[in-house]
């Protein structure tokens, strides 16, 4: 490929490569030289009863609405101010509890002063972040967090890549250690989470499990248990002991494994899989998802304590649903 510009000749993959290994070796850098008060800024925002409201510009304001974001999606109040609408009425969303997250790799974006100001004025705490611990924002934050301060990615260095990226990654890893600290689990992420494949995938089997289910009884006959199977779409019955819990399966596999000209004259228990793998209710479907296939199954029955059986799952529930490993 030939610059336009100079008419020279360049190689933009090599191009390419390069900027994606400067931001690799950035966050590695970043790994090294985590900001020595990241733990403070945990504790600010777990002892804080408001919001966690993050304000930048330009593309440290990109970084910031997803830091925000993810913040939110697990559980943290958070919202996004933009500093130049904060100066035309939006600072009065801002409450004396909240924490504000201000974000400038400089740390000297003049609009995002007034911000400070007013948080210093009502009592607000303030986190930033910034590459020294000089700048005006970071001498004026309750806790600053000082970023290291590499050069850009690219053929000359200026514009905002590393800084961007390492931000974003201190950002995800501020939310992750609230998320550790509060301990968030996979059924509130489901709460914030309730469409899409993530959501689905922690959707528990109680909610997508088959109530009616193809059932017989221990010593009843193959031929009932063929009309059991065929009246159901499963393509396999369950066998009932005398206190009602579930003793066998009967698949198709098992049906092949046994064909011969007397098979419906046999008792269900000299086809029947004995004790056969089933679930709990609140297992999730992701994880069934995992387990059905590891045990090359298609169907699975959902018993309780007592192994009485409360529902049944065919695999292609799961991919009805979408759900993604």
């Amino acid at each position: 490929m030939t610059c336009s510009r100079t008419g020279h000749k360049i190689d933009c993959v090599e191009e390419a490569k390069r900027v994606i290994r400067d931001e690799a070796n950035a966050l590695l850098v970043l790994v090294d030289h985590l900001p020595e008060r990241f733990e403070d800024a945990v504790e600010l925002i777990l002892n804080s009863s408001g919001r966690v409201v993050v304000s930048g510009i330009g593309k440290s304001g990109h970084i910031g609405r997803k830091i925000s974001s993810t913040m939110a999606s697990l559980g943290q109040k958070s919202f996004f101010l933009h500093p130049s609408e904060a100066q035309h009425g939006d600072l009065g969303m801002l409450d004396e509890n909240d924490v504000l997250l201000l974000i400038s790799y400089s740390g000297e974006a003049v609009e995002l002063f007034p911000v400070l100001d007013f948080a210093k004025r009502i009592g607000s705490k303030v986190i930033s972040i910034s590459k020294s611990d000089i700048s005006t924002l970071a001498k004026n934050s309750d806790v600053p967090l000082v970023l290291p301060d590499i050069t850009e990615a690219g053929t000359f260095g200026i514009a905002p890549t590393v800084s961007s990226t390492n931000t974003l990654a201190l950002g995800d890893a501020l939310a992750m250690a609230l998320l550790a600290e509060k301990g968030f689990t996979r059924e509130q992420f489901k709460t914030f989470h309730p469409g899409g494949a993530l959501g689905r995938g922690l959707t528990p089997v109680r909610d997508i499990m088959h109530r009616e289910m193809p059932l017989i009884q221990t010593g009843d006959s193959m031929q009932n248990a063929l009309l059991t199977m065929t009246s159901f779409s499963f393509g396999c019955v369950g066998v009932l002991g005398k206190d009602a819990s579930l003793v066998g399966i009967i698949t198709d596999g098992d049906l092949r494994r046994n064909m011969c000209v007397d098979l419906l004259a046999k008792s269900v228990d000299d086809v029947m899989t004995a004790n056969p793998i089933t679930i709990c209710k609140d297992i999730l479907a992701s994880e069934l998802l995992h387990l059905m296939e590891e045990a090359k199954i298609t169907n699975i029955f959902v018993t309780d304590a007592h192994n009485i059986p409360l529902g049944i799952v065919h695999i292609h529930d799961l991919f009805q649903n979408s759900i993604k490993r």
